[in-house]
């Protein structure tokens, strides 16, 4: 069985970490470069960033930080928010991203996963899809920060991504992110059936038998995690230790560093 990944989430903005209730009411968590080299002596396998303002002068923070983060980490790490075109993945890559995350740009042009997946391998393009359920029982994409809906299906999408060149897939519920009741798992089930490429559930961790579930009854290949590691509720090593212990094969802690 793979190696099941425990990923965690800095959602920032200009150069702080920030965290919210369905991507609202955002609140300052800590300094970006200090979490995730915390996280890394924790036994994260990744870390995510996610420029949630995306705006031009967001974006080279968000670059400029990243530097400074690659410069210590020794996970990957992947960056996401404001990348709209290759030259962008390019300038992400180059200030030591290991994957380039993709969301409202894609939507708005696809092809952009095609030119990326060609220019620097598909392994470098992750397909970020936030969903919600609509009143028809429909998971429906949504794009700039979860503030605008689109016709999407999120299933039907995710699939096109794959078709497109995206090597994984982030997919978050909105309905579920920062409320803490455990991931959408038909939603992540639905889409980890339907692509070929490994799927990160994100959006509901609130204890690690949430992340369990991911995999046993999403079928994730890998969990994302925020806010209860932001806020103490427990840490990375805790999660990966119950993790194993109910099966999971997760990279090792080295227990020593981590405490």
């Amino acid at each position: 069985m793979l190696t099941r990944r425990l990923i965690v989430c800095l959602d920032v903005k200009g150069s702080r970490v920030v965290k919210g209730v369905q991507f609202e009411g955002l609140r300052d968590v800590g300094d970006p470069v200090e979490l995730a080299t915390r996280y890394e002596t924790e036994g994260a396998d990744e870390i995510t960033f996610l420029d949630i303002s995306a705006s031009a002068e967001e974006r080279a923070t968000l670059l400029d930080v990243a530097r400074r983060t690659a410069e210590r980490l020794f996970i990957p790490l992947t960056i996401g928010g404001g990348i709209r075109t290759a030259g962008d993945v390019a300038r992400a890559l180059r200030a030591g991203a290991d994957k380039v995350s993709l969301n409202s740009a894609a939507v708005t042009r696809p092809e952009v996963l095609t030119e990326a997946a060609h220019r620097f391998g598909a392994q470098c393009v992750v397909a970020s899809i936030d969903g919600k359920r609509d009143s028809d029982g429909v998971w429906r994409v949504w794009v700039k920060g979860g503030r605008e809906a689109t016709p999407l299906n999120a299933v039907e999408w995710a699939a096109e991504c794959v078709a497109r060149g995206a090597g994984e897939i982030l997919l978050t519920s909105i309905d579920r992110d920062g409320a803490r009741t455990g991931y959408d798992l038909q939603f992540t089930r639905a889409v980890a059936d339907a692509v070929h490429v490994p799927v990160i559930a994100s959006g509901g961790a609130g204890r690690a038998s949430h992340l369990v579930d991911a995999v046993r009854e999403g079928n994730a290949d890998a969990v994302l995690v925020a806010g209860i590691l932001h806020d103490g509720v427990t840490t990375v090593q805790a999660l990966k230790a119950e993790m194993q212990s109910a099966g999971l094969p997760v990279r090792a802690v080295n227990t020593e560093v981590a405490a």
